[in-house]
C-alpha cells in the first residue's frame, strides 16, 4: 500500500495517527536542523516535518537529498502545526515523518509548477504532463468530468440510449475539409475522420432507436483559433417522431440542469430570436445579450443630408455605449484604429458624444444639426453621457464590423459577466446561402436539414428565402449547439441535393446508403449537437477551450508534446500505396 490517505483529507481529527502519504515534493524548506516539505497530490497538499531531535541521522540525510517533483512516499505521525495556514484544507495539521521512500525523482521542472507559473503556453504545452499538475489545469480536468457526469444523468433519464459510431467513415462533403486515412487492405482508397456523426445517428433513428446520444470526437481540418481544435467533442442527440419544439424543450432543461448542478444558477426565460432578427440587432447569429448596445438603423436619420459617406451606402447603422460621453479624443481615435485593423476591416467610425448637460458634439457638425443628432440618440436609445458610434457600407459586412466593435466594447465596460448566464435560442436559419465562388447554393447547415413547410414551394422560385427548421442554443454570445429537424424522406432528400448542386451521380456516390435506407420507414426525427469543449469552458468562466483539454494542439494543429502530426518513413508510405509531392 502506497497511502493510506490523500493529501487532502488529512486534518485534526486525524492528530496522533500513523498515516502513508505518496505524492510529489512541490517545495521544501531546509533550515539544517529541520526540513519541512509540501507534498502534493491530485486532492491537495500536506506539510510533512523532519525534525533533528526527533528524526534519525539518516532520515535527516535522505530529507536533504530531496529535490522538487521527487516522487516520494512517507509513513509518520499527524501532529498540530504551531503556524497554521488557514489557506489549506490541510493547514492545521503536518506530519511528523518516520520513514521515507524515494520512489522516482526528477529533473529540475522547466517551469514552476505553482497556481501562477513563471511558463509560457508553448513551453507549458511541450511539457503538458507537467502543467496538469498545476491547480488551475487540473481542476479544469476534473470539472470537465463533472459536467460530462451530468449530461450523461440527465440525457439517460430523459430515456436516451448512449451509443457509438465508427471514426473510419466515408469522406461526405459537409463544409470543412475532411482528415483522411490511408487504407493498407484497400489500395488507393481512404477513410475519412467524422466531421460529426450525423448520418450514423440519422440511420439510428431509421433503425428504430429512438433517442440517442453520444459524447463523441469529431475532426474537421479548418483554420484554428483560441476557441476551434483540430479534434473536438461533441453532446451529439437525435430523436424519433418529434419536432423542433420537443427538441427545445428537452434540451432547454438539459442546460438548466447543468447551469444549476455545476454553477447553482436558476435559469428560467430561454428566449427566442430569428436568425433575421439576430441579425438585425446585433449583426451575428450568436448574439451576446446580457448587455444592451442593440443596432439602430439609422438610414432614415443619417441618408441625404450632404454627407456622401453615409449618402452612398447601403446601410447606416449605430450603437449607443452607455457612460461613454466621457472618452476623451484619445480614446475615441483608439476605438477608430481598432475597427480600422485588417481583423475588422472597417473604413471608420463616426461618433456623437451625448453629454451630460443634453448638448451633442460629434464628428459630423458640419452636415447635421442637434436635432438631427437627437433623431439619432432617439433610435438607438442614447441618454444624457452616452456615446453613439455609426458606421456605414454594406449591410452584411457593416453589420459584422459593429458586432465585433460592440463585443470589443462589452469586454472593455466590463459588461460581460462569465458569471452571469443569458441563454437565447435562435431560430428560423435561411437552408441556402449563395457562394459567390461557386455561383451556386450551399447548405447553411448540412444537406440533411428540413426546410420550414411552409416554404418548400420557395425551393421553386425564390431559394434564397426558403428557411430551414433549424435552431441554435446560444448562451453568453457563444454558440453552443445546433440542429435541426432532418428530411426523412428520399424525394425531398432528392430534391435537396439537386439545389446544392449534386447530380444524381454524385449524390449516390457520396449518400447512397442514407437514401435507401430512407426507403425502409424512416420515422421524422430531428437533433441537435453540443460543443461539449466550448459548453465546459463557458460554464468554468472562459471561452477559450485549451485548457480544459487534457492534451491541445496548438494554432498550428501541431502536439508540439509528441511533435504530431510527423513525417512517415519509406516503408510505411509504400505499404499504403502512398507516394509524396512535395
Amino acid at each position: 500500500m502506497y497511502r493510506s490517505h490523500t493529501c487532502g483529507e488529512i486534518n485534526l481529527t486525524n492528530k496522533d495517527q500513523e498515516v502513508q502519504l505518496s505524492g510529489w515534493v512541490q517545495k521544501i524548506r531546509n533550515k539544517g536542523f529541520m526540513v519541512w516539505v509540501d507534498l502534493r497530490d491530485r486532492y491537495g497538499i500536506t506539510q510533512l516535518i523532519f525534525d533533528e531531535e526527533r528524526s534519525s541521522k539518516e532520515l535527516m540525510e535522505k530529507a536533504g537529498k530531496l529535490g522538487r517533483e521527487f516522487v516520494i512516499q512517507v509513513t509518520g505521525e499527524v501532529i498540530e502545526r504551531e503556524s497554521k495556514n488557514p489557506n489549506i484544507p490541510t493547514g492545521e495539521i503536518e506530519i511528523l515523518v518516520s520513514q521515507l521512500n524515494i520512489l522516482n525523482t526528477s529533473l529540475t521542472p522547466p517551469f514552476t509548477i505553482e497556481e501562477e507559473t513563471d511558463g509560457g503556453e508553448d513551453l507549458r504545452m511541450k511539457y503538458r504532463y507537467l502543467d496538469i499538475r498545476r491547480n488551475p489545469v487540473k481542476n479544469k480536468l476534473v470539472f470537465r468530468h463533472k459536467v460530462g457526469m451530468q449530461v450523461r444523468n440527465y440525457l439517460s433519464q430523459a430515456g436516451f440510449i448512449e451509443v457509438e459510431t465508427p471514426y473510419l467513415i466515408k469522406s461526405t462533403p459537409e463544409g470543412a475539409r475532411d482528415f483522411v486515412v490511408p487504407s493498407r487492405m484497400n489500395e488507393g482508397q481512404f477513410y475519412a475522420l467524422p466531421q460529426s456523426p450525423q448520418t450514423f445517428k440519422q440511420l439510428l433513428m431509421v433503425g428504430g432507436m429512438d433517442k440517442y446520444f453520444q459524447i463523441v470526437k469529431c475532426f474537421r481540418d479548418e483554420d484554428l483559433r483560441a476557441d476551434r481544435q483540430p479534434e473536438f467533442t461533441q453532446i451529439d442527440c437525435e430523436m424519433a417522431f418529434v419536432e423542433q419544439e420537443d427538441i427545445l424543450n428537452i434540451f432547454e432543461g438539459l442546460t438548466r440542469h447543468l447551469l444549476k448542478e455545476i454553477k447553482g444558477v436558476d435559469i428560467i426565460d430561454f428566449p427566442r430570436m430569428t436568425y433575421a432578427e439576430a441579425m438585425a440587432k446585433y449583426g451575428n447569429d450568436k448574439p451576446d445579450i446580457r448587455f444592451g448596445m442593440e443596432f439602430a438603423n439609422l438610414n432614415e436619420q443619417a441618408k441625404n443630408k450632404g454627407f456622401n459617406v453615409f449618402d452612398q451606402q447601403e446601410l447606416v447603422v449605430g450603437i449607443a455605449v452607455p457612460g461613454a460621453a466621457s472618452y476623451t479624443r484619445k480614446e475615441i481615435d483608439k476605438l477608430i484604429d481598432w475597427v480600422k485593423r485588417p481583423q475588422v476591416g472597417a473604413n471608420g467610425l463616426v461618433w456623437v458624444k451625448y453629454n451630460e448637460d443634453g448638448s451633442l458634439k460629434s464628428s459630423v457638425d458640419k452636415f447635421y444639426s442637434s436635432e438631427d443628432l437627437l433623431g439619432w440618440a432617439k433610435e438607438t436609445g442614447a441618454k444624457a453621457g452616452d456615446l453613439i458610434l455609426v458606421m456605414a457600407g454594406d449591410t452584411n459586412k457593416t453589420r459584422t464590423q459593429l458586432s465585433t466593435l460592440r463585443m470589443h466594447l462589452g469586454n472593455e465596460l466590463g459588461l460581460r459577466n462569465s458569471e452571469e448566464f443569458a441563454p437565447l435560442w435562435v431560430l428560423d436559419f435561411p437552408l441556402l446561402e449563395w457562394d459567390e465562388e461557386t455561383q451556386r447554393y450551399h447548405a447553411m447547415h448540412h444537406p440533411f436539414t428540413s426546410p420550414k413547410k411552409e416554404d418548400i414551394a420557395l425551393l421553386e422560385t425564390n431559394p434564397g428565402e426558403v428557411r430551414a427548421n433549424a435552431y441554435d442554443l446560444v448562451l453568453n454570445g457563444n454558440e453552443i449547439g445546433g440542429g435541426s429537424i432532418r428530411i426523412h424522406d428520399k424525394k425531398t432528400q432528392s430534391k435537396m441535393f439537386d439545389y446544392l448542386g449534386f447530380t444524381e451521380e454524385e449524390a449516390k456516390e457520396q449518400f447512397g446508403f442514407l437514401m435507401d435506407a430512407f426507403q425502409y420507414g424512416a420515422p421524422p426525427h430531428g437533433g441537435i449537437a453540443f460543443g461539449f469543449d466550448r459548453l465546459v469552458a463557458i460554464l468554468g468562466g472562459q471561452e477559450t477551450i485549451r485548457d480544459f483539454i487534457a492534451f491541445p494542439k496548438n494554432n498550428a494543429g501541431r502536439d508540439v508534446m509528441i511533435d504530431a502530426p510527423a513525417k512517415l518513413d519509406e516503408d510505411q508510405l509504400k505499404e499504403l500505396h502512398l507516394k509524396l509531392r512535395i
